[in-house]
C-alpha cells in the first residue's frame, strides 16, 4: 500500500529524471545540432568556425546521460529492466555515435595541426597536402555525422517510449515523427546558437524556421497521441498541457519574429540582440520537454507501467536524493563556469586579433 511520504519521493524523482532531461537537451542540444548543421555548411572555413564553437564543451554535456541512466537505474529498475531489453540497438548506436564524435573532434584536431592550420577559420587549402585535405574533411564528416546518429537514436529511444513501445503502422510512423523532431530540435538551437556567436551564415538564418516548424509539429503529434490514450483517464480538460501548449505557440511566433529581425545588419550587429534567439530557443524547448512530461505522469512507460508500480525502496529514494542534492548543483555549477570561462577566452582571442 502506497504511502503519503512513498507518493512524494516518487514524485520527486520523476521530475528530477525530467530535469536532468532538459539540462541535457539544454547543454549538449546546441552541441550536436551544430555537428548537424556543420554537413550543409556552404565552405571549409565556414564549418572550421561551427565547430570551433563547440569543440571544448562536449565531454561535460554528454556526462548528463551517464546520470540519467543511472538515476532511473536506482530510482525505477522496473523500468529500466522493462525499457532496456527492448531497446538495445538505439542504445548501442547511440553509445557509437557518441565515440564517433569524440574520435572526430581529436583526430580533426591532429590533422589541422599537422597541416599547419590556425584554430580559426583562416585556412590555406592551398598549402594542403592532398592526403591531408582528406583526412580533414573526413573527419569533419564523421562528426556531423556522428551527431546525426546521436540524434536519430534519441529519437528512437523517445519515440519508444512516449508510444508504450505498442507495435502498429501508426506508433511507428510516431516513432519517425520523433525522429524527424529530435533532430531538428538540436538544428534548431544549433542555429540560434550560432546567431548568437554572431557565425551564421545565410543558410543557417534558413533552417531556423524548417526546423522551428518540424520540432513543434512532432511534438504536437506526440504529445496529441499520449492524451488521446489517455483519455479516459483524464476527468477534466488537461489544462496544464493546453497552457503549456499556449506558450509554446506564443514562443515560437516570437522566436521567428527575431530570426526576421535580425536579417536587418543594424540589428544584426547588436550582441544582445543576436542571443535573444537562442534564449527563446531554450524556453521553447523547456516548455516542450514540459508539457510532454505532464502528458507522460503518473506514468514511467505511458500504458503500461506507471511511477508506483516501477519504484525503488523508500530508503534507497531517499539515499539517492540525498546523493543528487549534493551531484547536481555541482555539475550545474561546472556547466554554467565552463560556458562562462569558454566565453571569456574566446573574447580574450578576439582582443588579441584586434590588437595585433
Amino acid at each position: 500500500m502506497d504511502t503519503l511520504p512513498h507518493t512524494l519521493l516518487v514524485d520527486v524523482w520523476f521530475w528530477i529524471l525530467a530535469l536532468m532531461a532538459a539540462c541535457y537537451v539544454v547543454s549538449d542540444g546546441f552541441d550536436l545540432g551544430i555537428g548537424i548543421l556543420s554537413l550543409f555548411a556552404p565552405d571549409r572555413p565556414t564549418r572550421e568556425v561551427m565547430i570551433d564553437t563547440i569543440v571544448h564543451m562536449r565531454d561535460a554535456n554528454e556526462t548528463w546521460l551517464v546520470v540519467i541512466g543511472g538515476g532511473l537505474f536506482g530510482a525505477f529498475p522496473a523500468a529500466y529492466a522493462l525499457l532496456l531489453p527492448q531497446l538495445y540497438v538505439p542504445v548501442i548506436t547511440l553509445i557509437l555515435g557518441l565515440i564517433a564524435r569524440g574520435a572526430a573532434i581529436e583526430l580533426r584536431g591532429s590533422a589541422r595541426d599537422a597541416a599547419g592550420l590556425p584554430a580559426t577559420a583562416e585556412l590555406s587549402t592551398k598549402a594542403r597536402r592532398p592526403h591531408q585535405r582528406w583526412s580533414l574533411a573526413t573527419w569533419d564528416r564523421l562528426l556531423g555525422l556522428g551527431s546525426l546518429l546521436v540524434a536519430v537514436s534519441q529519437g528512437v529511444l523517445v519515440g519508444r517510449l512516449l508510444t508504450g513501445m505498442r507495435p502498429g503502422a501508426w506508433h511507428s510512423t510516431l516513432v519517425l515523427a520523433a525522429i524527424l523532431g529530435v533532430c531538428a530540435g538540436y538544428a534548431l538551437l544549433g542555429s540560434t546558437y550560432l546567431i548568437g556567436r554572431g557565425v551564421a551564415s545565410i543558410e543557417h538564418r534558413r533552417w531556423t524556421p524548417c526546423a522551428l516548424v518540424l520540432a513543434l509539429g512532432s511534438a504536437v503529434l506526440l504529445a496529441g497521441d499520449m492524451l488521446w490514450h489517455q483519455r479516459d483517464e483524464l476527468k477534466t480538460l488537461p489544462w496544464a498541457s493546453i497552457a503549456l501548449g499556449l506558450i509554446a505557440a506564443a514562443l515560437a511566433l516570437y522566436l521567428v519574429r527575431l530570426v526576421v529581425v535580425l536579417r536587418h545588419p543594424a540589428r544584426n550587429s547588436h550582441e544582445r540582440a543576436r542571443r535573444a534567439p537562442f534564449g527563446v530557443a531554450v524556453a521553447l524547448f523547456l516548455v516542450s520537454l514540459a508539457g510532454l512530461a505532464s502528458s507522460v505522469f503518473p506514468y514511467v512507460v505511458p500504458g503500461r507501467l506507471t511511477l508506483a508500480e516501477a519504484a525503488s525502496d523508500d530508503r534507497v529514494l531517499a539515499l539517492m536524493l540525498v546523493g543528487v542534492g549534493v551531484l547536481l548543483p555541482i555539475m550545474v555549477g561546472y556547466a554554467l563556469y565552463q560556458n562562462h570561462a569558454l566565453r571569456t577566452a574566446r573574447g580574450d582571442r578576439r582582443a588579441r586579433r584586434r590588437l595585433f
